[in-house]
């Protein structure tokens, strides 16, 4: 089985992190490919950030179809690309902040999502909306933590998230806690160990689903929602995402 797991920012170091540790869950014979688009934002902390990426994930998709890919994981708690990455193939598709939400969900009744910059907080409650999710999660808290702090100073960000985790737990009675960005995976067993409920990392929750999804042997369904993008042209630095099949017929001319 092989699982790309999609870093949508352009900082390697975190796409490393991102890699080990959907590696360390995955079972032996599950091959985890994990990349950062070749475009995009170093770190996804707003609107404008998460749309641009989105673009980035989607042409490692396209890649991907090429590539034997089992099932796609898009590692960035804003999930961006998700709804259209699932029109574009049939293997499963899965968001990280989509798949801690539902684990959460299984694991308590009631869970919070701590994250990093307060600017994301209402991006962040669309998001829960948008799972149908707003009876569960019952609060969202941020940190000053900018996505790239957390490589470059891991023991004052562990602290900054640390004092929030364990704030929701005794303020917000939250009974599970969802880390709300893909460079906190490092950071999940120690905050669970310490406060006693369970503290998900979505990288590893999406890396499960992925495999059990693809040992299921279900794919994507295309009735409706997710069928296929209509047919047509793409025109400039997007020509390479045409669907009529232009930007082929252009590259064997080319060549």
């Amino acid at each position: 089985m092989r699982i790309k797991v999609i870093n949508p920012n352009t900082t390697l170091e975190m796409t490393e992190g991102i890699g080990d540790a959907a590696r360390s869950v995955a079972r032996a014979g599950t091959e985890i490919i994990d990349v950062s688009p070749e475009f995009g934002p170093t770190s996804i902390e707003s609107y404008y950030d998460e749309y641009v990426a989105a673009c980035g994930v989607l042409d490692e998709v396209r890649k991907g179809e090429e590539e034997d890919i089992d099932a796609y994981v898009i590692a960035c708690y804003g999930d961006p690309g998700l709804h259209a990455a699932r029109e574009m193939t049939e293997k499963p598709v899965i968001g990280i902040a989509e798949a801690s939400f539902y684990t959460a969900a299984m694991l308590a009744a009631r869970f919070s999502v701590v994250s990093v910059v307060p600017r994301i907080r209402t991006m962040l409650e669309e998001l829960v909306h948008s799972y149908g999710m707003q009876n569960k999660c019952i609060a969202i808290r941020t940190t000053p933590l900018y996505v790239l702090d957390i490589e470059k100073d891991p023991v004052s960000s562990f602290a900054k998230l640390q004092d929030e985790v364990r704030r929701s737990v005794k303020e917000d009675d939250a009974e599970a806690v969802c880390l709300g960005c893909a460079g906190f995976a490092k950071f999940a067993q120690d905050l669970e160990d310490e406060l006693g409920v369970p503290v998900l990392d979505g990288v590893v929750c999406a890396t499960k689903q992925a495999e059990v999804l693809v040992e299921l042997g279900k794919k994507t369904s295309k009735l409706k929602t997710y069928r296929p993008p209509e047919k047509k042209r793409f025109d400039g630095m997007f020509s390479h995402f045409s669907t009529d099949g232009s930007a082929d017929k252009k590259q064997a001319a080319a060549e």
